[in-house]
């Protein structure tokens, strides 16, 4: 090998030496970096006529794009879990747990014990006031539980707000570094921390939204949802979040924006598309999916749950049964019933025997002509039937009996009278019993009944399904009934000439508390499954904060499950990408040999190259 061969040699030597150190030095300046991924010098042989050497060829950046790939799910996946489990957690420290001091079954516990101690002494003032006290603090934990879950609902509306700027942030920025990165970086240490943020970008995007990532050659990202639509590829696309404002019980989602009470989330794709995220179901996980379900299904499940509560809590007290009398008409047998006192939202059930099968019809009045027809049977099997009664029982009647059948008779034989027969000498059907009640508005009617818990300005809770229904958000309006608070008497004076030493009215209620079985609305949810409350008034409430309690401790699960699941592929990211500082100690010391190797080379040549000029 010649002199000049030796020195370039040697140079070469020292410069991929020295463009080690460089590199070896930013690692562990980085070393505590989140996202930095380390790297590393590509070195090339060079192979000459009498000798080799190496060249640097650029900087490897560590990197596995199936790892990455799967880091992104995990994250949408663990922030959807992290945001459910956090709300649901606000709203069990709401609820209460069982048997705390304001927990709504100790609560309500406190007012059946005020019953039975005014059972007791009906005439004792300090009996019937405590039951009025029991009873205000039940209302009132109702009507605060109620404005809680809304105050929920609200905070999700919040945050899905400063998620939607934070995305677009995101994807802007995302955008700004794919067209560098399509540019000609000729400074390796400037692409390998462009290549960073855009890891950065990808996954602070993908805790938001669940994104699927295409790599492309030159190190730009494409991103789709994993529904299909994209989000970013030579533009990004826009998402638009429009608040509801103040939201109530009332404010539901809808498909159709003029009757939706809650706010808009859509977006405009990279191809100048609109989509509403929410109709559409585009999104699958994420934090926002998690606060779009949070808001448009589990929050108004929490508040249907304290409605059902309230509306058994008030019809328990104030309805009155309405007996029906044997009627026949030659072969045929069945039941009369007056009517007349049948409110919006009040019915009467029929219960019938057909081909050998017991059934049962429950028809209610319904004034709002807009939910007409009404015609479903219920997972407990009972068919519901919503009946026009402006038109008179004569109208119900001959609707009615268009509806059920030949099988059996329907026919209004006089006033408000309606009068159910089976199919006489045919015996294919047996009228088994007709019944109904109607809300009590009197609170010294003769009735034993008492409207004691009231809707909005003192009205009868008839649970009537006029326009959005009446048991939508009841458990914010329920309050106490005016006449009670001016004068407890009312708890036990039916009439203004019964005694108040008349213990009726108290057992009563007491003995509707007990009995009245109600059914609440079917709820169904990803983690668990289907539910519907029913029972006794008590078991209402103990089925909620036994379901409520049951979906956050399940959320709560989940959410640690995700969280170990993404520690785990975290670790493994370290690992792949991480920065060893003890491996970069050693390198060091093999850089630090190789650069004295390569200088003793440029001494000696130098010293060669002396001695041959002074020949």
């Amino acid at each position: 090998m010649s002199l000049t061969g030796s020195l370039s040699n040697a140079l070469s030597g020292m410069g991929v030496t020295q463009r080690g150190l460089e590199i070896l030095s930013r690692n562990v300046a980085n070393s505590g970096t989140p996202g930095y991924h380390a790297q590393r010098q590509t070195l090339v042989e060079r192979n000459g006529d009498v000798s080799s050497s190496v060249r640097s060829a650029g900087v490897a950046r560590s990197f596995e794009e199936s790892l990455q790939r799967h880091y992104g799910n995990q994250i949408s996946s663990s922030g959807f879990a992290d945001t459910r489990a956090s709300f649901l957690s606000q709203l069990e420290t709401y609820l209460g747990k069982s048997g705390e001091a304001s927990s709504l079954d100790t609560l309500y516990a406190s007012f059946e014990t005020s019953l039975q101690a005014m059972a007791t002494s009906p005439d004792s003032y300090s009996a019937r006031a405590t039951v009025l006290t029991a009873a205000n603090a039940l209302s009132d934990r109702l009507n605060s539980l109620s404005s809680n879950v809304q105050s929920l609902r609200q905070e999700t509306e919040s945050q899905m707000g400063a998620v939607v700027n934070e995305l677009n942030s995101d994807l802007g920025n995302l955008r700004d570094i794919n067209s560098r990165l399509t540019e000609v970086v000729r400074d390796d240490g400037a692409r390998s921390a462009l290549l960073d943020e855009r890891d950065r970008l990808v996954a602070s995007i993908s805790e938001s939204i669940d994104v699927s990532a295409t790599y492309n050659q030159n190190g730009s990202v494409r991103l789709l949802t994993r529904s299909g639509v994209g989000i970013l590829d030579n533009q990004p696309a826009v998402f638009s979040f429009q608040g509801g404002g103040v939201l109530s019980a009332n404010s539901i989602y809808s498909t159709t924006a003029s009757e939706s009470g809650v706010g808009t989330l859509s977006i405009r794709t990279p191809a100048g598309l609109p989509l509403d995220l929410v109709g559409q179901g585009i999104l699958q996980s994420g934090k926002l999916a998690a606060l779009i379900e949070l808001r448009d299904s589990t929050l108004v499940q929490a508040q249907g749950q304290l409605d059902d509560i309230a509306a058994g809590l008030a019809q328990a007290l104030s309805s009155v049964p309405i007996n029906s009398s044997a009627a026949t008409a030659g072969a045929q047998t069945g039941f009369d019933i007056d009517l007349a006192a049948l409110q919006s939202g009040d019915s009467f059930l029929l219960n019938y025997t057909e081909g050998g099968n017991a059934k049962a019809v429950r028809v209610v009045r319904v004034d709002d002509l807009s939910k007409l027809p009404m015609d479903n049977t219920g997972p407990d099997g009972v068919r519901v039937i919503g009946l026009d009664f402006s038109g008179g029982i004569g109208a119900v009647a001959a609707s009615l009996d268009a509806t059920l059948g030949a099988a059996i008779s329907v026919s209004n034989p006089a006033g408000t009278v309606l009068r159910v027969l089976d199919d006489g000498l045919a015996a294919t059907t047996d009228i088994d019993g007709l019944k109904a009640s109607y809300t009590a508005t009197n609170v010294q009617d003769g009735n034993l009944a008492l409207p004691l818990f009231v809707d909005t300005a003192n009205a009868a809770f008839t649970n009537s399904l006029d326009g959005q229904g009446q048991k939508q958000g009841f458990a914010g309006r329920i309050s106490i009934n005016f006449a009670a608070n001016l004068d407890n008497s009312i708890l036990v004076k039916y009439s203004t000439t019964s005694s108040l030493g008349d213990a009726s009215r108290v057992n009563h209620i007491w003995d509707q508390l007990r009995d009245v079985q109600f059914s609440g609305d079917v709820t169904s949810t990803k983690s668990m499954g289907r539910h519907q409350l029913s029972g006794s008034v008590s078991a209402l409430i103990s089925q909620t904060l036994s379901f409520q309690g049951a979906s956050v401790q399940n959320s709560q699960s989940v959410n640690e499950t995700q969280k170990l699941s993404l520690e785990t592929l975290t670790a493994r990211m370290d690992e792949k990408y991480g920065v060893d500082v003890d491996k970069e100690m050693a390198m060091l010391m093999q850089l630090q040999s190789a650069y004295a190797a390569n200088a003793r080379v440029l001494s000696t040549v130098q010293e060669l190259l002396d001695t041959l000029m002074r020949i």
